[in-house]
Parts: structure tokens; C-alpha cells; sequence
């Protein structure tokens, strides 16, 4: 029990030191605070800065609570943030090859934030913007919204953005992403880039973990990271997670970690699809991820370094896993991968689910 209350006054703690750090953005009247859901066991706090999810505490087999979301404790920490902890991640998440891209005969020159490319959005994504806190219910939801400008890192026209996290039953948790394109087409593909280590966001490197993606096929990389193009299939690979197994037990095939965009297999075409089972054996914690998105970009946390983290916590290499269920990287420069471009009048929608359980 003495562990449960330090770990509650430390997120407390953490709470205040971003409530104290809250100030006005430059071209907003928002201001900066923390937002918790809480139903029973099942707690988690967000801020409005790049509606970003700061905390996820669950417990375990034995049912001792433990945060299992990979976070900083200060607002600066975000604002200098290149690691996207927690953050949704947009205009376009991922890459996009040379930070350009040509729609309807009109070639849209980005800001490239990644050598000559696009990552997550450009330099002042979407993830370090402030958003507004449009509804919250602590027992229930909370929703920001967003609206993102014409030319905004060279991307084409206005959209209204918006992100509900919200609980359905008492371990589960639905994340609901929505864009609506105002007045020009545009390519848009939201995603959440929470860090996850289910034995406790200080507990060490994740390669224990065990993992089942269901995503027969990947889209390869060039050394930059860009997708060729190509879709290959997984099966007698480092990248074969069919069966579940844990994820440093290829480590030795694969110098330097995963971080690829896995097609996720789709039997049933309008429905929400499994993306991925994870389980830490010394917990039992276990979580178990759906979405309605194409693809999952599978990644473990490779160039974390030595990050000081919450609680002064210094998080190194493979400390947290993602799971972010995306579009396809650079798609809008790859005709065969599935479009990204919302028109005037049509809504892009991002829903993904998550079950928490503990055996």
C-alpha cells in the first residue's frame, strides 16, 4: 500500500508542476492544464498541449497499480520535446519522402523536420500546439479540438481536428481522431504516439515482452526510413510476430530495433480490426489494441538515449514500445498505398480501442 500512495502523490506532484508551468501560446488564448479519467483502478491524465496522454496506471495480477505510459514531469520537457511521448501526431504522422508531395497538379513543398523529410507533422506539429479542452467528464471522456490553418507547415487548406479519449466498460478505452477539410483537399493521417512498458514506465527495456501483431505483411524502408513502395510479406522474417513471442528475441537479426509500418490483415473490411496482443510476464498485465486504420507502425523506442523522464527517471534504448495505427507512411507519394487526401465535406475518422487486463 505504501508504494500505491507514493506513486499517487508523485502524479499529484506532476500534476501541479504542469499546472504551474501553464501559460498563453503566442497566436492562442489557451492555457496549458492537466485533465484526469478516472473509473475504479483505471486512471490517466492528459494535458491540452498536443492533447497529449501523460499517464496510464492500471494494476496488475496481483492488483498493485503502476503507471505504464512513458512521460516527462514539465511542460518545458514537451516544448522540447523529439520523442512525441504521448503527443497526437498530424498534420500527417510518419514520413513523408522530401518533405514535398504533388495533388491535383499542385506540388506542396513542407517543412522538413527529419534531414530532408517530414516527420509527424513538420516542425510545430500538431503535437506542440494548444488545443481546447471542447468537453471533459472525469468519470466519462475528454475532448480537444483543433483548427489547423491553410499553409500550416505547407500543408493545403483548413481543418477541424479533434481527439476524444473516452472510457467504454471499466478497462477499456476508446480513442476517437477526426478531421473534417474545410476548403481544399488534404492529406491527413492522425496518430497517438504513446510509449508503452506494461511492467511500469520505470521498470527497464521492454524485450521481454511478448507481442502479437496481426499484420502478415510490411511496407520496407530505405535508409532514410521511406517507405520503397514495395509490400512485403513478414513470414520467415525478424519482422514475423504472427505467433506471439517476445520482442528481443530476434534482437540479434535486426541491429538498432523495429520501427516499420506493419499491414494490418483485414477480414472484415468495416469493422474494427485486431492490431496487436502485448504482455508483461512479471505483471500479467496485458493490452489488447483494435482500430479501423490500414496499417500499425511498430516501434521500440531506438533512439531514447539516456532521457530523464517522470519521477527523474532516465529512460535509455527500447524502454517503451509504440503501437501507432496510421495510414502508411508517405502515402501521398506511393499511388498503390491507401489515400490519405480528405475532400471538402468528407471526415476522416481514427478510432482505436484499447482492453487493459491483468492473469
Amino acid at each position: 500500500m505504501a508504494k500505491i500512495h507514493t506513486m499517487a502523490k508523485l502524479h499529484l506532484f506532476c500534476s501541479f508542476v504542469l499546472l504551474a508551468l501553464a501559460f498563453a501560446d503566442a497566436n492562442s488564448c489557451e492555457k496549458v492544464g492537466v485533465y484526469q479519467l478516472k473509473r475504479g483502478d483505471f486512471s490517466l491524465k492528459f494535458t491540452n498541449y498536443g492533447a497529449t496522454m501523460l499517464s496510464v496506471i492500471v494494476p496488475d495480477k496481483n492488483g498493485k497499480l503502476a503507471d505504464v505510459a512513458l512521460a516527462f514531469d514539465s511542460l518545458e520537457d514537451y516544448k522540447n520535446d523529439t520523442c512525441y511521448f504521448g503527443a497526437i501526431v498530424g498534420r500527417v504522422a510518419n514520413r513523408i519522402g522530401k518533405a514535398q508531395f504533388t495533388l491535383n497538379g499542385t506540388r506542396y513543398q513542407l517543412v522538413n523536420n527529419d534531414g530532408d523529410n517530414l516527420l509527424h507533422g513538420g516542425r510545430r506539429g500538431f503535437s506542440d500546439v494548444i488545443w481546447t479542452v471542447e468537453s471533459y467528464k472525469e468519470d466519462s471522456h475528454i475532448t480537444f479540438t483543433y483548427e489547423s490553418f491553410d499553409g500550416e507547415q505547407g500543408f493545403p487548406g483548413d481543418v477541424a481536428v479533434s481527439v476524444t479519449y473516452m472510457f467504454i466498460e471499466s478497462n477499456k478505452l476508446a480513442v476517437n481522431m477526426k478531421a473534417k477539410a474545410l476548403n481544399k483537399p488534404t492529406p491527413v493521417n492522425l496518430a497517438l504516439h504513446t510509449y508503452w512498458n506494461l511492467g511500469g514506465h520505470d521498470s527497464g527495456d521492454i524485450f521481454s515482452h511478448k507481442i502479437q501483431l496481426f499484420g502478415s505483411h510490411i511496407t520496407p524502408v530505405d535508409d532514410d526510413l521511406i517507405p520503397t513502395g514495395k509490400i512485403t510479406p513478414v513470414k520467415g522474417t525478424p519482422y514475423d510476430f504472427l505467433d506471439a513471442r517476445e520482442i528481443g528475441s530476434k534482437f540479434k537479426e535486426l541491429p538498432g530495433g523495429y520501427d516499420i509500418n506493419y499491414v494490418l490483415d483485414n477480414p472484415y473490411p468495416n469493422h474494427l480490426k485486431r492490431v496487436a496482443v502485448v504482455q508483461e510476464n512479471v505483471s500479467g498485465r496485458k493490452m489488447e489494441l483494435w482500430t479501423n486504420q490500414p496499417g500499425v507502425q511498430f516501434y521500440t523506442s531506438n533512439m531514447l538515449g539516456h532521457l530523464k523522464g517522470k519521477g527523474g527517471f532516465v529512460y535509455s534504448n527500447y524502454a517503451g514500445l509504440c503501437l501507432e495505427t496510421q495510414g502508411f507512411p508517405d502515402s501521398v507519394n506511393h499511388p498503390n498505398f491507401p489515400s490519405q487526401i480528405v475532400h471538402p465535406g468528407e471526415t476522416y475518422e481514427h478510432v482505436m480501442v484499447y482492453r487493459f487486463t491483468a492473469n
